[in-house]
C-alpha cells in the first residue's frame, strides 16, 4: 500500500470534504481517504497503481476538484453543485 498526497482546488468546506470521500472511496484500490479543508490537501492510501491514481485524479476534476494549479471556471462552478450534494449527505 503508498499513501498519496496533494492539494487540490475548490475544496471550501465539510460538504465538499464529503463528495470528494464518498467519490474517491468508489475505487477498489482505495483503502482510505482523509481531507484536510483548511489546506486543500487529500490523502489517499491505496495499492500502488499509477493509472488507478491518474482515474482518481481525472474524477475529481470532473467533479469540480482539480489538482492544485489546473483549475478552470467550469470546475469551480460544478464544485459547488458537488459541495451542495455532499452537504445533503452529511
Amino acid at each position: 500500500m503508498k499513501t498519496h498526497s496533494f492539494f487540490v482546488e475548490n475544496l471550501k468546506c465539510g460538504g465538499c470534504a464529503n463528495t470528494i470521500q464518498k467519490t474517491i472511496s468508489k475505487f477498489t484500490s482505495v483503502q482510505d481517504v482523509t481531507i484536510d479543508s483548511e489546506h486543500s490537501l487529500v490523502t489517499i492510501d491505496m495499492d500502488d497503481t499509477k493509472d488507478e491514481l491518474q482515474k482518481i485524479k481525472q474524477k475529481m476534476a470532473k467533479i469540480g476538484y482539480p489538482e492544485m494549479g489546473q483549475n478552470s471556471l467550469t470546475a469551480s462552478a460544478i464544485s459547488y453543485v458537488s459541495c451542495a450534494i455532499g452537504r445533503i449527505g452529511v
